[in-house]
């Protein structure tokens, strides 16, 4: 007989059990640190530094956060469908392509317009790829975990193609395109900032940070505000309790996983027009399998996923700054650090919920 659910306070949820599952995770990881010799007290002052202490290590941190802000929320929308969406990593790479064919076509369109276009056009080819395994899911029975493990591949082929054969730099044996024009890009953040007096140092952080603060209050609203979006969430809750609701589960599947694409069109959005000012290979940088953790983390939660983006942002800055203060911790070990935290948030859940829940109603987590 299984155990009954462990109900929590939404709050402690979406908070408390992700932040007991990283204080878990980072004491764990402080014993890997110890047992190669060094300080994890130092280790974790020297990365929350080189993370958070300086407006130049913010710039950065803040930077990666959007890219997991913009893919937490992608694999988050598909969660509440009931889905498992792990082609964020492909659907960002179409989204790259529309993106850059916008900012290559259309360049003599003045930049409030081309920019507005180039970003519509990211968001239309990832919800296309996302929709295209949501479509086969619901008419055909393909589950969207095998057709989006496979469409990462071919959109990873079709990149190469395009740029080597179609769309690449006349003359470069670099597989890139041509770079856009300078009105066809996103302002960086130092530049947008200055008018107001305020003056920070040149990082790759950009206005698409602005874009994933809005994308965090759109899918609220989306999901805890609307028909949609409870339409979605019965979906995923129950299919045929939806179903005998009125709520077509097939229907529901297909645009659940458009607007997970879409919103992993954000990353393309980042890092094509507001960071590499072209488009290249392997762009993506794995940052749309990071986002499966921020939603798991997250609870797929927007606030969730805002602060577990910042985490990951954090440990990818930090984790940068202290492999080059302290070359015994490599980024490898950072990326064993991130690893133990997901499975801390992910195959331990339950251990961490029965703990939140004794520590609230004393006696009744048993």
């Amino acid at each position: 007989m299984s155990a009954a659910p462990i109900e929590l306070p939404r709050w402690a949820d979406t908070a408390l059990v992700p932040l007991v599952s990283v204080a878990a995770a980072l004491a764990v990881s402080g014993l890997v640190v110890i047992g190669i010799g060094e300080s994890p007290l130092e280790a974790t002052a020297l990365l929350l530094r080189g993370a958070l202490g300086s407006a130049e290590g913010i710039g950065f941190t803040l930077y990666y956060t959007t890219n997991f802000i913009f893919t937490g929320l992608a694999v988050a929308v598909a969660f509440h469908a009931g889905l498992f969406n792990i082609g964020g990593e492909g659907q960002a790479t179409i989204a790259g392509i529309f993106a850059a064919l916008a900012c290559l076509w259309l360049a003599p369109l003045p930049g409030l317009l081309l920019v507005p276009l180039a970003i519509l056009a990211a968001a239309a080819g990832g919800a296309l790829y996302g929709f295209i395994p949501g479509w086969l899911q619901a008419t055909r029975g393909s589950h969207v975990v095998i057709t989006t493990i496979m469409f990462n591949f071919l959109a990873a082929t079709l990149t190469v193609y395009l740029l080597v054969e179609v769309i690449g730099k006349p003359g470069s044996m670099q597989p890139e395109t041509p770079e856009f024009a300078a009105h066809a890009v996103l302002t960086p953040m130092h530049k947008l900032l200055a008018p107001l007096g305020i003056t920070l140092p040149s990082t790759p952080l950009n206005s698409a940070f602005l874009l994933a603060l809005a994308a965090l209050v759109a899918v609220w609203a989306l999901i805890f505000r609307s028909r949609l979006g409870y339409a979605i969430r019965t979906v995923g809750a129950n299919p045929r309790a939806a179903a005998y609701a009125g709520i077509s589960p097939a229907r529901i599947t297909m645009v659940a996983m458009a607007i997970s694409g879409a919103l992993a069109g954000g990353l393309a959005v980042n890092e094509v027009m507001g960071v590499q000012h072209r488009l290249l290979l392997d762009f993506t940088a794995g940052y749309g399998f990071v986002g499966i953790a921020v939603a798991l983390m997250g609870r797929g939660h927007p606030v969730g996923v805002a602060l577990a983006a910042l985490l990951f942002g954090v440990l990818y800055q930090g984790g940068a700054e202290l492999s080059f203060d302290k070359p015994s911790i490599t980024r490898d070990m950072v990326v064993v650090i991130g690893g133990v935290i997901i499975l801390f948030a992910g195959a331990l859940d339950g251990l961490f919920r029965r703990a939140v829940a004794a520590l609230l109603r004393p006696g009744r987590a048993a």
